[in-house]
């Protein structure tokens, strides 16, 4: 390869690539990147720290991009599609919080659309995580409605944010769009389980998860059946089902933002921490 970059080892290679994505970022002509939020959000403390979380958002999740591709080459072979997977997660979320936040900053407004762009490409890719880590072996055959693990837990995704954009859209009822919504969590949960032995899984045989995962494969569960529920929280606040008035949409941005750093971000270190382990109980 006749690349300049062919000199580099894979980690140095992975880190040039994450800092040239937000270098990208940085330099789009966007007017985020040149206010100072103590004076254009003097007296509006909720606009600023709507800021902040959008601010925080795209930096949190760019440098987890980083430091997933740079970690991607630390374990062993079939682990490097989770950390790809990890990886993938964060750095689509990352352009998508940039502009979220340019848009926030042109218009006052919190940018439905953009949010649930980045839904519809990183959830499903969330809850196919976990067979990644898992393995194969732990898959099971087991059918709902027809579909398979890998069907469940797509369909489930797509339901879980078609029927939440239509109902923050207001082209349904707003509780209507909750409730379907919910089903879609519903499809993934019956696919993975709950933790700790609490449900295993319809699509899972825990008895063929590996010792050294099963921590990490209950994380991942805790994270969609606890660390999912800000979301319809955050869709609460923001369709006015809890009347909070002219900020409303700010405060849903804000649940919305805490919810996707802890929720992506979390999922890709403890898929990290459990191939690490596994790797290294494997050398």
């Amino acid at each position: 390869m006749n690349s300049k970059l062919s000199k580099f080892s894979p980690r140095t290679n992975a880190i040039i690539a994450g800092a040239t994505m937000l270098a990208l970022m940085i330099t789009q002509n966007v007017s985020a990147a040149t206010i100072d939020p103590e004076t254009y959000y003097a007296g509006d403390a909720l606009g600023r720290a709507t800021f902040f979380m959008f601010f925080i958002g795209y930096i949190s999740m760019g440098a987890a991009f980083v430091f997933f591709m740079s970690e991607r080459n630390n374990v062993a072979p079939e682990y490097r599609t989770t950390m790809t997977i990890s990886a993938l997660i964060v750095g689509i979320a990352a352009f998508h919080y940039y502009y979220m936040r340019g848009v926030y900053i042109d218009t006052g407004a919190v940018s439905t659309d953009y949010r649930y762009m980045d839904w519809i490409i990183t959830v499903p890719l969330m809850a196919l995580k976990f067979p990644s880590l898992v393995g194969k072996d732990a898959i099971t055959d087991n059918k709902v409605l027809g579909l398979g693990f890998t069907g469940v837990c797509f369909v489930g995704a797509i339901i879980m944010i078609a029927f939440g954009y239509l109902g923050e859209i207001g082209e349904i009822d707003a509780w209507a769009g909750l409730i379907l919504g919910g089903v879609g969590w519903a499809m993934i949960m019956v696919a993975t389980g709950l933790p700790f032995g609490l449900y295993d899984g319809k699509g899972v045989d825990n008895s063929k998860i590996k010792d050294e995962l099963v921590w990490s494969a209950n994380a991942l569960r805790t994270f969609i059946l606890v660390g999912w529920i800000i979301y319809p929280i955050g869709y609460l606040v923001g369709t006015d089902i809890v009347d909070s008035g002219s900020d409303g949409k700010e405060i849903m941005a804000i649940l919305y933002n805490i919810a996707d750093m802890v929720n992506k971000i979390g999922f890709g270190v403890v898929a990290w921490m459990g191939a690490k382990k596994a790797s290294a109980m494997m050398s």
